[in-house]
């Protein structure tokens, strides 16, 4: 399903991407260990934090809060935005108009 949005796809597809990679353990959310995940190139990482902001991105239209490693990624259907917080302190937030 995903959240709606005007923006086009792409774009908030990369400025997800670039958000969740600020999540130092995102790659927890694929249940991979810090070793695999240190055993990746950057290209490598990329494509992963590709694919986990791909997922978030439909899953935030069932589910508007997800854990996504030590962070939280909260879609605000009134505002919307997509925030990206580790505990109290945001990260960043992606618009999708």
């Amino acid at each position: 399903m995903g959240v709606k949005h005007g923006r086009e796809y792409e774009q908030i597809l990369n400025d997800l991407t670039e958000a969740v990679g600020r999540i130092p353990d995102s790659y927890e959310f694929f249940e991979m260990e810090a070793e695999d995940w240190d055993r990746l190139d950057p290209v490598g990482r990329q494509e992963v934090n590709e694919a986990l902001a791909e997922d978030l991105f439909y899953a935030l239209g069932t589910e508007p809060i997800i854990t996504v490693g030590s962070g939280v990624v909260i879609y605000e259907p009134e505002q919307h935005r997509i925030y990206v917080l580790i505990g109290d302190e945001e990260l960043t937030s992606v618009p999708l108009i």
